[in-house]
């Protein structure tokens, strides 16, 4: 069965599995959709819709949450043991083709069509965003009249934090030498990244866009005029398993999800501590999505 298989590669990384909900009985038939997710609490609210869209249709659904990085989860997806999986154009276009030069939505989303493996697909990408960018503190901010990437050159003793895989990443340590000529020292500050940044441990920290303490502590997002980071929106990635009728229903998905409600979503999963399944019901309810 496709959950043993995605089981053993999960484990075989030392990473661990997270299993949610259940199927539903509405197709017996059918093989499940299964549906997977990164171990991020943004990404699993929004894997947590397609489930639910699907399921009120009467589709089979296994949930495969929580399945660490791309690393491990890109394998199975390839492989056929997971069937739909939210992404995010510009870093998995960067996945697959680390040499990509394209910068915007419509390019980005263009290139990636054409680099999926075959029996994968993207399906309609989404307004939301949620991509990598780079912020400092608005006291550093001020301190050295930061609006732009461009404008640390200057700077000394930069130290970047960051998820450990950003060491090795396009737009990591290298990519800001290359594209920028700003020279870092880099610390692997994986789930204390932001709270790294406020307690002035690392000088620049590279945060989702769509989360919601750049707001609430008042980060400044350094503007990347010369392209380091691809446009990277919401995009449900699909195996040719997946039928017309089931991506209909999450192409509605992404259609109705704004930049504006992801980062509300992701403002419920961070202040209300609410489940994703909570956060993804409410949403689809205030969509019309769901009854």
């Amino acid at each position: 069965m496709k959950l043993k298989r995605v089981t053993a590669i999960a484990l075989s990384a030392g990473l661990m599995l997270g299993v949610a909900g259940c199927a539903s009985t509405a197709t017996p038939s059918a093989d499940p959709i299964v549906i997977g997710s990164q171990a991020y609490y943004s990404n699993e609210i929004i894997a947590e819709a397609y489930a639910q869209v699907l399921e009120d249709a009467g589709f089979s659904v296994e949930r495969q949450f929580s399945l660490g990085q791309r690393d491990v989860y890109m394998p199975a997806i390839e492989a056929g043991e997971i069937d739909l999986f939210p992404e995010y154009t510009g870093n998995l276009l960067q996945y697959f083709v680390p040499e990509a030069t394209e910068t915007t939505a419509a390019d980005v989303y263009a290139a990636l069509s054409a680099a999926l493996p075959a029996g994968l697909s993207a399906l309609a990408m989404s307004p939301a965003t949620d991509q990598d960018s780079y912020n400092v503190t608005e006291e550093f901010a001020t301190a050295n009249k930061l609006t732009s990437i461009a404008d640390l050159a200057t700077l000394k003793d930069l130290k970047l934090g960051g998820a450990p895989e950003l060491a090795e990443r396009p737009y990591g340590p290298k990519g800001l030498l290359e594209k920028y000529g700003v020279t870092v020292t880099f610390e692997a500050t994986g789930d204390t990244t932001v709270d790294s940044l406020v307690a002035g441990q690392v000088s620049l920290a590279n945060v989702y866009s769509a989360d919601p303490r750049i707001s609430q502590l008042k980060l400044v997002t350094l503007s990347d005029p010369l392209g380091l980071f691809l446009a990277s929106n919401v995009v449900p990635i699909a195996s040719d398993s997946v039928t017309a009728d089931a991506r209909a229903l999450i192409d509605a998905v992404s259609a109705a999800m704004t930049p504006a409600d992801l980062v509300a979503l992701n403002v419920r999963s961070v202040e209300e501590k609410l489940s994703a399944s909570v956060i993804a019901r409410d949403w689809l309810v205030s969509k019309g999505l769901l009854k």
